[in-house]
């Protein structure tokens, strides 16, 4: 069964972005050459600082759905949660 993936895309300043996919790694290089118009090439949104995989789209898109919701204090705890540091997670594959 194929990954969805729910994910939060942060910019240095660390302005997010929460979004769903079912190529993370696809959706990173998006992210990070600036090729999605909007919110997030308009703040330059492309360091991975949190993601959550599963196999069924529907709950992909309902967490995606109840993070966005969130204020900004509970987006930053789940990131700090798994990554303290707010490291770029996908720097070890793309480039």
């Amino acid at each position: 069964m194929p990954s969805c993936y729910i994910y939060i895309v942060a910019s240095v300043s660390h302005t997010l972005y929460v979004g769903v996919t079912n190529d993370l790694r696809r959706r990173l290089y998006q992210h990070r050459h600036q090729l999605i118009p909007g919110f997030s090439s308009r703040y330059n949104i492309n360091r991975l600082v949190h993601y959550e995989e599963t196999t069924d789209v529907r709950s992909a898109i309902a967490r995606e759905k109840q993070i966005k919701a969130w204020g900004r204090s509970k987006k930053t705890a789940l990131i700090e949660t798994s990554n303290p540091a707010w490291d770029d997670l996908s720097s070890v594959w793309l480039s």
